[in-house]
């Protein structure tokens, strides 16, 4: 049941059966469940789906122009995008005949945490916490702030899991009813941060010293502050210090000084901040080794012979009583407690007042003992700690995905189980990501494929985002990967890649524009347009390569010359008086060349000199001819001419004849030796 704090809780008659019962197209009222001065709240029925919601009906001195109550709509829906497991959500928004605004949500009735005493149950009391920092942290990520959170705005369902209601719906409007309404207030402004009691604006931060407020008082049975009415509780908000807390709870002190801290500033950052702090609060070596000696410690001051006597014949007598009572209790328990065949059987709960505190639909007294420990817990404490340290899916059974799916098994209910299997899937989503950087693409499919079993059991909203993300981030990082393939001319890392994609699911779109840049990718025997007449791509190993199907042209040197300013090498023999009178150079090899025709009469170091210079200036890795790579190459324009090599040799033949391979010196040039360049095109 959804009940709205501060507002008449009584039984009220079928508002069917009253002359001023609202029209609400679409449902059917059965009966009030809370009125107020701002709304009144429906039991009613979904004609469309025969479902029972609550339906709140807002009154009109609350929203009393039509500026006002579009706003609330429009804030509505933006609360009602809100999907969590901790978050009560919004099923439909819409107008009264009488043109009042109105919302549905689902019908909870299991009561609220005002109802519920957890004193001194720490697990109970940090599950709940943990519960509702999971349901602000995604609330505030996406920019709502609750600005109310207390405990009637903490629901259960059926479940018994704690969720979060209210989401800070007209409190937007400057609507003042909670600083007025009598009750109301001291409510409200009990559970109020410092800097919205003073009117000022607050952020995510506010409900984080809200859920503070909320955690002292359920784990010691009393506010952290007490006053009689809301302006003396707000300024003690503002002004008293914090308080200290008992010695049994002493290990929760620094958590709630930072969590109360009167500054934003000086407050948890976020709630996952605050949730990791909840976390590191230490556990209790033993529940009653405190309360024994703060008993003990009483005893000892307080001792006097006589009067312990008395205590302890008292205390025995007592017990006696006690333990003879209990057995007659027993025995009448197990001659009127149903069989589980009675208790399934669906009969309809009695209407109680709920005025008197009951519950609508169920038995209250199992709704106040304290929640159980998941048998979850321990795997997803375990969890934590082992994505601190790294260990995401190894070493065996001692890894955040196995804990992960341990506590699933455990408890596929469990509200951490979200957050938890988001962070697991952020992790596996970075291993995949550098896995398929790294070229180690088995490893980078196991983490995604661990990260969609993890999506298929815990469909859950923060599970649900880390998923997507790591479909984004995969696609970007496979982009990249299929990008460096193309640059290298690698097809069977392309087809690989292309493979692996398919595998995890990547768009089909990204697929079949990858796949036509494969079919247009040069294959051998085909020409790369460039310079030198091109690059033809031929095979020689395992290895691609493109040749040049022109040797290195006088042109072609001049640029480099020019922008070297190199001197020219000789070329003549050492011994040649010609080489004094008459030098020749590549200018002058002494015959007529065209610009094009092929340069000579430079040195193997004029040869590399240029190589060097030509990979700066386009980047590619261009070299020399080794071996036979030259084997097959055309001759190009003009006279033929021999390739210097690498290996400071020259093949081929020239217009001289002679050998096809020959040892020259490498340190002159010869006017019937070129060279031609080759181009590295597989990494």
């Amino acid at each position: 049941m959804l009940r709205i704090p501060g507002e008449s809780t009584t039984t009220m008659p079928n508002p069917a059966h009253r002359g001023d019962a609202p029209t609400i197209q679409g449902y059917r009222l059965l009966r009030v469940l809370g009125d107020g001065g701002m709304s009144t709240v429906y039991l009613a029925e979904q004609a469309s789906l025969g479902r029972e919601v609550a339906l709140k009906l807002m009154r009109p001195e609350a929203l009393s122009d039509e500026v006002s109550r579009r706003r609330f709509e429009n804030e509505t829906r933006t609360i009602a995008r809100l999907r969590h497991p901790n978050i009560v959500g919004i099923h439909d928004v819409g107008r009264s005949g009488d043109g009042l605004p109105w919302f549905t949500m689902p019908y909870l009735a299991r009561g609220h945490l005002g109802q519920r005493d957890y004193t001194g149950n720490e697990d109970a009391v940090r599950h709940i916490l943990r519960s509702l920092l999971d349901a602000l942290e995604y609330a505030h990520g996406r920019g709502v702030v609750h600005r109310d959170v207390k405990p009637e705005n903490v629901m259960f369902d059926d479940g018994d899991r704690p969720l979060l209601t209210d989401f800070g719906i007209a409190q937007r409007r400057g609507y003042g009813s909670r600083v007025t309404h009598a009750g109301f207030a001291v409510g409200s402004t009990a559970y109020m941060p410092p800097e919205q009691a003073r009117g000022e604006a607050v952020d995510p931060r506010a409900d984080l010293y809200s859920v503070g407020v909320l955690g002292w008082e359920k784990l010691t049975g009393r506010l952290p502050y007490v006053a009689g009415d809301a302006l003396s509780m707000a300024l003690q908000h503002v002004q008293k210090p914090i308080p200290r807390l008992p010695a049994r709870y002493r290990h929760w002190q620094r958590f709630f000084d930072r969590a109360l801290a009167k500054s934003p500033d000086k407050r948890f950052a976020d709630a996952r901040q605050m949730r990791e702090a909840l976390a590191d609060v230490p556990q209790p070596a033993t529940g009653l080794r405190s309360d024994v000696g703060d008993v003990f410690a009483a005893f000892r001051a307080n001792f006097r012979p006589w009067r312990t006597l008395v205590a302890l014949a008292l205390v025995v007598a007592l017990g006696f009583g006690a333990w003879q009572a209990l057995g007659l209790w027993r025995a009448n328990l197990d001659e009127n407690v149903p069989t589980s065949t009675d208790a399934a059987a669906g009969l309809p709960a009695p209407d109680v007042p709920l005025g008197h505190g009951a519950i609508v639909g169920e038995d209250s007294e199992p709704l106040f003992r304290p929640l159980p420990e998941s048998p979850a817990e321990r795997w997803l404490f375990a969890l934590d700690s082992q994505l601190r340290s790294g260990r995401v899916t190894s070493p065996r059974d001692d890894n955040a995905y196995d804990s992960l799916l341990a506590a699933w098994h455990a408890d596929a209910a469990h509200p951490r189980l979200g957050v938890a299997g988001g962070k697991v899937v952020d992790a596996l989503s970075a291993q995949a990501v550098d896995a398929l950087r790294d070229g180690k693409l088995d490893r980078a499919k196991d983490a995604v494929d661990r990260a969609d079993a993890i999506a298929a059991r815990i469909a859950q909203p923060r599970t649900d985002d880390a998923t997507r993300s790591l479909r984004r981030q995969l696609g970007s990082a496979f982009a990249g990967s299929v990008e460096t393939a193309l640059a290298a001319r690698d097809e069977d890392g392309v087809q690989r890649l292309l493979a692996f994609a398919h595998g995890v699911r990547l768009p089909s779109s990204q697929l079949a524009s990858i796949s036509a840049r494969i079919d247009a990718m040069p294959k051998v025997g085909d020409v790369l347009p460039g310079p030198f007449g091109g690059m033809e791509i031929v095979q020689r190993g395992d290895a691609l390569i493109g040749i040049a199907q022109h040797p290195v042209s006088r042109d072609d040197y001049q640029r480099f010359a020019k922008a070297t300013s190199r001197s020219p090498a000789l070329c003549r023999e050492r011994a040649s008086l010609l080489r004094i009178v008459k030098p020749r150079d590549w200018q002058a090899p002494g015959f007529e060349q065209s610009p094009n025709d092929p340069v000579v009469c430079v040195s193997h170091a004029d040869a590399i000199a240029y190589v060097q210079w030509l990979q700066k200036q386009t980047g590619e890795r261009y070299r020399l001819p080794r071996g036979d790579e030259l084997q097959g190459a055309p001759a190009g324009p003009g006279k033929r001419v021999s390739d210097w090599t690498e290996a400071r040799g020259v093949v081929g033949t020239s217009w001289r004849g002679g050998d096809k391979n020959r040892p020259l010196d490498a340190t002159r040039g010869y006017d019937d030796v070129g060279f031609r360049l080759v181009r590295d095109l597989t990494p």
